[in-house]
Formats: structure tokens, sequence, C-alpha cells
């Protein structure tokens, strides 16, 4: 299985919470990292999306087909996160397009089985693959990127 974890871009600050939008910065970020993976996303890749509106302008510079999942809007524990992306079982690609602190902690936990504070900068992505070889499972981070380097 494969697992995109996708930081929601910068956004204006405010309240209520789930309605901030990006900022201009925060529309070019998605934008480029869209582009970027655009070229590199499997055709079959699944793709959750938190309700937060500056979680849904991130998705949408790369797509308007995607599953809205209320299951990690912000403040989602990063074992609700991996449930929704069927974490490790699932065959395909999920891309998670979230919020902080979850994504972070949700990377630690698949990397060193414990739930510590990552943190994945605004717009970043984190692409992690799980694989059986020789009866071992693994889990590998493939790439880590933020706009800002590509």
């Amino acid at each position: 299985m494969e697992l995109i974890l996708w930081r929601h871009a910068e956004a204006e600050d405010g309240f209520p919470d789930n309605a901030r939008p990006l900022t201009a910065k925060g529309r070019k970020q998605a934008d480029k990292m869209s582009a970027f993976l655009r070229t590199r996303l499997p055709h079959n890749t699944r793709i959750l999306v938190s309700p937060a509106r500056r979680a849904q302008q991130t998705a949408q510079a790369l797509t308007h087909d995607f599953i809205t999942e209320p299951g990690i809007a912000p403040g989602a524990l990063p074992q609700a996160l991996l449930k929704a992306a069927g974490w490790p079982d699932g065959e395909d690609c999920t891309l998670i397009v979230g919020h902080q602190p979850a994504l972070g902690e949700a990377a630690a936990l698949l990397m060193t089985g414990k739930p510590e504070c990552w943190s994945i900068r605004k717009g970043a992505v984190w692409w992690l693959s799980r694989r059986e070889s020789e009866g071992d499972i693994q889990t590998s981070l493939r790439l880590a990127i933020a706009p800002d380097h590509l």
C-alpha cells in the first residue's frame, strides 16, 4: 500500500477554523504541489480530504474527484486518519489532504511505532510505502518534499 500525506497549504487566520481559505501564497503552494503530483500519482489513487475549506481548496488544485472525509478533520487522531486510509491492508494508493498534528503523528507512528509529534510543513507531501519482503513487513518513506523545494 502507498500512503501520501499532504498537509493543506497556507491558510488565512480567522474563525471559524473550518472556514479559513487559502492565502495567495497557499494557492501557489497548492498549484506547485499539484503539478508535481499530477505526473506521479498512480491512476487509481483514492483521495480523501478533510472537510475544512483550506484542505478542500488544496485538493481542488489537483482535482475535483475526491472524497470529503469527516474523520480526518482538524483535531483527528492519527489512528483515525490511518483507518480512513485503510492502512495497512489497502492494496492501492491513498492520498490524504489533512492537518497537523495528525499527519505528523501518523507518519511517526508508521515509521517508529510511536505517535510522536513530527512536523509536516504547510503544503508539503510525505509519501510512505508498505510492502512485504521475505516475510517481513516494511514501511519506508519514499518522498518528503515541501512546495518551496519544487
